[in-house]
């Protein structure tokens, strides 16, 4: 490889000088180059645009640190620091219908508020915003009933008049309601079905007359005629199918991307789906020789299904995916004996129920009113698909003061009519997107048509930024854009100032300038060597700095005192303390303030002694003591201590009541005898005492203060004069 092409990868790998010790501040970490890849790091982070901030030695990436750290060097005003902010651009209030007796245009109705906002996102800043829902009264219904008719003639004779009875359970909800009817058999290709002519014309056993098969057949359009509805289901026949699982997931399909013919309003949309058995799903197709993805598309001709030949079964999460899409909340009707695999089917669409089908059908509008309430009173928030690097959370303050936050954050239960919730909601964006351009989010309760557009717009960039000075004459005669306090360099140009070029880099040259008196380590080891000059390295601790022409020099490396640089009384400038005005000493350690060595009559040490670091250091061998005051060898000493040692060591004298108050003030430790007692030749003054007491008995002690301890040793057993006997 060439020499000088490695070098020069070298060189541009040391503009991202490394230090193991950095992890903890990210802003430094980073190493931003530029106030916007700063502001991208977190949102700790700010940028010093002061011209003459950086010290000698330190790199660009310097001026990005954390604001705390910034404030200390930086002035305020020329700190950047963009802020994130939220705008509510359309607010319209929730729909209140007890406060008017109008009717109201389904498009009118409100029942989520604010309806768009626009969010300015600086990075790992989270905006927080919140939504409310009310579940307004009178909200209009469409309810689209789909059949499976390879079930019994009495299923179809039970909800003939289903329109007209279903029209007037639901008229206790709502004053807006539409049914519609649909139905479907199978798949028309072997296996599903029999495929021989006979069969295509009646596929039914013995003399039952039964229709042709079909996939799926839409016989009535939403309507408001619940008449009409009685009236063609009462004229549908049943049919008839070869294998137990029906095609009903194609039927679901195409009644929920269908919904020009099956009119489906802007309103609370219903899929009742009636069956008796199992369903086929993705991948099922194989067994006909139908290997094509569904393609979620409407393949309506006359009200007939006409591709289910063509396509597989949609896949579960595919369905999922459509009935969430186009608003639709699905109630599975099933009998008793698969339940269990519709529960389970359940789980994995949102916003569906299941409810269980007595044998002919006769419970279903009774299924229908619960399963409605069920759905209705809980709702349930879901989002768009986020952008890269965006995540969301979500808090639900539902009724009776209930909290939920994570998933349960999404949603609240039991809601009645005319209940009131709030979601907060955060979002965050963790980095900038590629392009830097705008992105939009939709958030909506599921089953629901209303939703919520917010508008995300990035904050990338400083706004000092726009005001770069580009080919600037500070950077280097125009190698560079001097933006916000420092140069951007043009492509091919390195250093502070873009004063070096990539392609004219000679590395001995440039390295010789980096040593210190010709020595052999460059920049001091603590920095490295860029355009012939020392960019010092940072450290873990933004307030530990290494600077100098050569990095010789930090603020980190003096003496300490108390475990703290300079004794906490000075600065370490190039490892030596500069002390401040009332210290001295190599850690600063020594105070020059006399006020703590002066005794009681207000001489420094007493006149006993001198004052040195704030101490006394006593002159007088008999005097000790913080300020020089006391003389445990003086004359009286013996005479002052006497009641004290003789309540404590015999229980006697005029302080022995009140000895435990009085006389706690000094350590007493007993001898046998006089010869145990300590003798003056100790590294501490001492004084021998010998008193007598009212009877006469005489008691040896000894006072001492052992550095700031006081000690007495008594001989324990008094010296007391013989009894003569009375005669």
């Amino acid at each position: 490889m060439d020499l000088n092409l490695l070098f020069i990868s070298t060189l541009l790998g040391c503009l991202y000088y490394s230090n193991a010790g950095q992890e903890g501040n990210e802003c430094i970490m980073a190493r931003a180059k530029s106030c916007g890849e700063c502001i991208q790091v977190g949102e700790k982070c700010g940028w010093c645009t002061k011209p003459h901030f950086l010290r000698r030695g330190e790199p660009t990436s310097a001026r990005c640190d954390e604001l705390e750290s910034l404030k200390k060097r930086c002035p305020h005003d020329l700190i950047e620091n963009p802020r994130g902010s939220q705008t509510v651009l359309v607010n319209k209030p929730v729909t209140n219908r007890k406060e008017t007796s109008e009717k109201m245009k389904p498009e009118d109705i409100t029942q989520i508020q604010p309806q768009k906002m626009s969010l300015n996102l600086r990075p790992d800043e989270a905006q927080s915003l919140k939504l409310n829902f009310r579940r307004t009264e009178d909200y209009p219904i469409d309810l689209y009933y789909l059949m499976h008719l390879s079930s019994s003639k009495d299923d179809l004779e039970n909800i003939k008049n289903l329109g007209t009875s279903l029209m007037h359970e639901m008229s206790k909800f709502t004053s807006d309601f539409r049914i519609g009817f649909g139905s479907f058999v199978e798949k028309t290709v072997m296996p599903y079905i029999s495929t021989t002519p006979a069969k295509l014309l009646n596929p039914c056993t013995g003399d039952q007359n039964c229709t042709s098969p079909f996939s799926y057949k839409n016989v009535l359009r939403l309507t408001s005629d619940g008449n009409q509805f009685n009236t063609l289901v009462g004229q549908q026949q049943i049919s008839e199918n070869l294998d137990s699982p029906e095609g009903g997931f194609d039927a679901i399909m195409q009644v929920a991307v269908c919904g020009e013919h099956i009119g489906w309003r802007n309103v609370t949309r219903l899929l009742v789906f009636s069956t008796d058995a199992g369903f086929h799903f993705a991948g099922d197709g194989k067994l006909g020789e139908i290997v094509l993805s569904d393609d979620g598309k409407c393949h309506l001709k006359d009200g007939m299904c006409t591709i289910s030949h063509y396509y597989d079964n949609p896949s579960i999460a595919h369905l999922a995916q459509k009935l969430s899409d186009n608003n639709i909340q699905t109630i599975f009707a099933v009998t008793e004996e698969f339940q269990h695999v519709y529960k389970e089917l359940k789980n994995l669409i949102p916003k569906s129920a299941v409810g269980i089908l007595s044998a002919n059908s006769s419970n279903v509008i009774n299924l229908i009113i619960d399963a409605y309430k069920s759905l209705s009173s809980e709702v349930i928030l879901e989002n768009s698909k986020l952008p890269e690097g965006v995540t969301i959370k979500y808090q639900s303050h539902c009724k009776n003061g209930v909290v939920n936050e994570g998933e349960n954050g999404r949603k609240c239960s039991n809601i009645s009519i005319g209940d009131q919730v709030f979601f907060d909601i955060s979002i965050t964006a963790h980095k900038c997107p590629k392009n830097g351009l705008s992105e939009s989010i939709k958030i909506k309760p599921l089953g629901f048509t209303e939703e919520v557009e917010i508008l995300l717009n990035f904050i990338c960039e400083c706004e000092c930024h726009d005001a770069g000075q580009a080919n600037s004459p500070y950077c280097n005669n125009g190698n560079g854009t001097f933006e916000c306090g420092a140069c951007r360099c043009n492509e091919g140009r390195i250093g502070r100032h873009c004063e070096c070029s990539t392609e004219e880099v000679n590395s001995d040259d440039l390295d010789a300038n980096c040593r210190k008196d010709n020595g052999t380590d460059i920049c001091s080891t603590n920095g490295d060597c860029i355009c012939g000059e020392c960019v010092c390295k940072k450290r873990e601790n933004p307030s530990e700095v290494y600077s100098g022409k050569y990095c010789e020099c930090d603020n980190f490396n003096c003496d300490r005192s108390n475990n703290m640089i300079c004794g906490g009384h000075g600065e370490c400038v190039c490892r030596v303390c500069q002390c401040e005005a009332n210290y001295t000493g190599s850690a600063c350690d020594c105070s020059l303030d006399t006020t703590t060595c002066l005794a009681s009559n207000k001489q420094i040490c007493n006149g006993r002694g001198t004052c040195e670091c704030g101490t006394c250091k006593c002159t007088d061998p008999k005097f000790q003591g913080p300020t020089c005051e006391i003389c445990p060898t003086c004359p009286g000493v013996c005479t002052e201590h006497k009641e004290c040692v003789q309540c404590r060591a015999f229980q006697t004298g005029e302080k022995k009541d009140t000895c435990e108050r009085d006389c706690s003030y000094f350590n007493l430790i007993k001898v046998k005898d006089r010869d145990e007692l300590p003798q003056p030749n100790q590294a501490f003054p001492l004084m021998h005492c010998k008193e007598r007491d009212a009877n006469d008995c005489w008691f040896y002690y000894t006072y001492a203060i052992n550095n700031t301890e006081k000690e007495v040793h008594v001989v324990e057993i008094q010296a007391c004069p013989a009894r003569r006997g009375l005669h």
